[in-house]
């Protein structure tokens, strides 16, 4: 039932048109094709988020501990999914299919301090041709056993990436842009990042391209120019690795109170703050009650008694001046817990962009019904 985003420490672009230009704190991060008689170009971009921070968290955080209303312990195993996500800045020259792949890199590399149209040209990080600097550690050419890279025989670079299963599970990822598709990446990393945590090979970042099928295009009308946010971007728009995990609990203990059954129900986010500083975590408590309680001889208000959400009851967050989910419903990851106290979800905020404002959506299921709530509860995350 919970959503934590890790934001890259380091990301870069390579040009084969620039063999030695490093991009390393552009906004711009680009997987395209250009064409160029007789001689056509691509770009990949390279992206890394931190291991020690990804294994600290892991760690701390992700029990894996998962239990059923009477407390018994269903799992114990620390079980998660990752996605790298990465937003749309530009496109243009679409195929109907175009498919960008995501693989582990093989090679560490340095991000450098240049820009795609620096004069004259930055060259102090990675780059087509090398890994470290300009003449200094050029990208492999010789493989060992599971590695691969593409590249046209008269420039060689470009990365060089683990290609196939490790330890029996596949470590590639990829998508398809189709025309009338959202064009943002969404790419299951999961394995690739539990490999990386239990430390059987290090973890140097991904580099994600077209297909080979798709770069180094001859024909003008089928390449694509794509492009994403960077983390140097000044929108609200960076990548990010968004770990889920399931820790779901509906445990109530010693309540008395019991799972709304109506659909004329009224549920509502109370005695929370305003504003939220990114590094807490927040445990929302949610009211709930019918709206209209059947009339009896009581010695208390009926408004009084909280009542449980169904188990299948699922929270959202919204940016309120974008209008897009930033944690969208979830059956498996943002499910509503309870305990004795009454339902609940946990939010982690430094997953959200700060000096924003957001808005808290609940969904639930009622004798067959799908409701969604709007308290019109509104936060702010504040840098502090």
């Amino acid at each position: 039932m919970s959503v934590y985003k890790f934001f890259p420490e380091k990301d870069a672009t390579l040009y084969s048109a620039y063999p030695t230009q490093n991009t390393g704190i552009d906004e711009i991060l680009e997987a395209s094709t250009t064409y160029i008689p007789d001689s056509p170009q691509v770009s990949r971009f390279l992206i890394q988020f931190a291991q020690t921070e990804i294994n600290n968290f892991v760690n701390t955080t992700i029990s894996g501990s998962v239990t059923d209303n009477t407390g018994s312990l269903l799992t114990s195993s620390k079980e998660f999914k990752a996605d790298l996500r990465c937003f749309i800045a530009d496109i243009s020259g679409l195929n109907t299919d175009t498919t960008l792949e995501a693989f582990p890199l093989f090679k560490t590399w340095n991000m450098g301090t240049g820009k795609l149209h620096d004069i004259p040209k930055t060259e102090n990080g990675c780059s087509w041709k090398y890994t470290l600097s300009s003449g200094s550690g050029e990208w492999v050419t010789t493989f060992p056993s599971n590695v691969t890279a593409s590249y046209p025989t008269d420039n060689p670079g470009g990365g060089s990436w683990y290609y196939s299963d490790i330890d029996g599970v596949s470590i590639t990822g990829s998508q398809v842009l189709s025309y009338a598709d959202d064009k943002d990446i969404r790419i299951d990393v999961t394995n690739p990042v539990k490999i990386w945590y239990t430390g059987s090979y290090d973890n140097y970042g991904f580099i994600i391209k077209q297909s080979d099928e798709d770069e180094f295009k001859s024909d003008a009308s089928k390449v694509a120019n794509i492009k994403y946010f960077s983390i140097d971007t000044h929108t609200i728009y960076p990548p990010h690795l968004e770990l889920k995990w399931r820790d779901w609990t509906f445990n109530t203990g010693s309540s008395t109170n019991t799972i709304i059954h109506t659909e004329d129900l009224v549920a509502s986010i109370d005695n929370n703050g305003p504003d939220f500083r990114r590094d807490s975590i927040q445990k929302f408590y949610i009211n709930c009650r019918p709206q209209f309680p059947e009339r009896a001889f009581k010695t208390s208000s009926a408004y009084t008694t909280n009542y449980y959400l169904p188990t299948a009851s699922y929270y959202a967050i919204k940016d309120l001046a974008t209008n897009e989910f930033v944690i969208d419903f979830d059956t498996s990851y943002t499910q509503i817990s309870a305990d004795s106290k009454g339902s609940y979800f946990k939010l982690y905020m430094n997953g959200l962009e700060p000096e924003r404002y957001y808005q808290i959506l609940l969904k639930t299921e009622v004798n067959g019904s799908t409701l969604v709530l709007d308290d019109q509860y509104y936060f702010k995350v504040i840098n502090g």
